[in-house]
């Protein structure tokens, strides 16, 4: 295999000078689970966004480099994949930055995701944070998560300046609606990384999603901090909506402890969601945010990993979601399904590969 794949990536990519550096990466990751709602109970094999990737550069000389990247799912439960659904880009990098097209996660998206340690599976965070999971949409197939890859899109970064970044991107006015509308996204963010501290501010608008003048908007920030081998994060997070009926606006929060011994790891997440508040009728729902009393929901996650390599580990948790009485909050990845007042809780045993 080893004598095989360098004739393959040659064969496809041209002669081996053409290309400065080439990468084949990827994980499987799987999760036997037994989960419940308040009327079912589920045992499956669920798959935690498996991924099998190319990436690349050219030096153009000049500082400039061409860059590529393709990145598509597998589903090792089920055999179905789809070989550039992923972060997938062709840009070009250079003293003043990096500039690139394609499907990626937003500048939003990714300023958090990390804080997560269960992101992606089903005990992810964007059952609370992001009003959803939106794995690789536009701006129309998905008008209600800002977690989420968007198709279509242009992004830039700037170069790292003292452990800052800012990243912004547009996605492109491609869709028509029928209702007139000329749906587009707007996505910025500023990191911070430097020793033991991580921080990040966050926007996006989603202009015309709901219909014609009506915007959705959603601001957040964050912060980490490592000492030694523990981590500690919190996010917070404002979404708002406009539809024709009025305004629909929800705040977040989110927490997360994780302590690293040898080979044991040891991880705790808890997100909140409030009651939705704005001046659309009670009842109103976008995703999983309804407006009204006792709408809101808490979503918590303890576990445990041993890593077996850098590449191989085995993990378990269990996941405990409780919606308030109107609440309809859902697992945003491998959904169970939730009616008003839900409460979703189970346990996973779970095995990851990175290569």
């Amino acid at each position: 295999m080893r004598k095989i794949l360098p004739a393959l990536l040659t064969a496809l990519c041209g002669s081996a000078s053409a290309q400065d550096a080439i990468q084949v990466y990827g994980r499987l990751n799987v999760g036997l689970e037994s989960l419940q709602n308040d009327s079912t109970h589920v045992a499956r094999l669920s798959n935690n966004r498996s991924v099998l990737g190319f990436r690349g550069e050219e030096d153009l000389g000049g500082g400039l480099k061409a860059l590529f990247q393709i990145e598509g799912t597998l589903s090792p439960d089920t055999g179905a994949g789809s070989p550039a659904a992923r972060d997938t880009r062709i840009g070009i990098s250079s003293p003043a930055g990096t500039l690139f097209a394609g499907n990626w996660v937003t500048p939003y998206n990714g300023a958090t995701a990390g804080l997560d340690p269960w992101y992606p599976t089903t005990a992810g965070y964007m059952s609370i944070m992001g009003n959803g999971a939106a794995a690789t949409v536009n701006n129309t197939s998905d008008t209600a998560s800002f977690d989420r890859r968007q198709q279509n899109s242009v992004h830039y970064w700037t170069p790292l300046w003292n452990g800052l970044q800012l990243r912004v991107a547009q996605g492109v006015s491609e869709e028509r609606p029928p209702n007139g509308a000329k749906p587009s996204l707007s996505s910025g963010a500023v990191i911070y990384e430097q020793g033991p501290w991580y921080a990040s501010a966050a926007y996006e608008r989603h202009h015309e999603y709901q219909g014609v003048g009506l915007n959705d908007s959603a601001a957040k920030l964050a912060a980490a901090y490592r000492y030694g081998d523990t981590r500690v994060a919190l996010a917070a997070e404002r979404l708002r909506y406009q539809t024709a009926a009025g305004t629909l606006e929800r705040s977040d929060l989110y927490l997360s402890l994780t302590h690293q011994r040898g080979r044991h790891g040891f991880k705790l997440g808890v997100g909140h969601a409030g009651d939705g508040s704005g001046s659309a009728p009670d009842g109103a729902t976008i995703g999983y945010l309804r407006k009204g009393a006792e709408t809101g929901a808490t979503h918590a996650t303890a576990g445990y990993e041993y890593s077996f390599s850098k590449r191989t580990a085995a993990y378990a948790y269990y996941s405990h979601l409780s919606n308030r009485r109107n609440g309809v909050t859902d697992f945003a990845i491998n959904s169970l399904g939730t009616q008003a007042g839900a409460t979703l809780k189970g346990a996973v045993l779970g095995w990851r590969h990175n290569f």
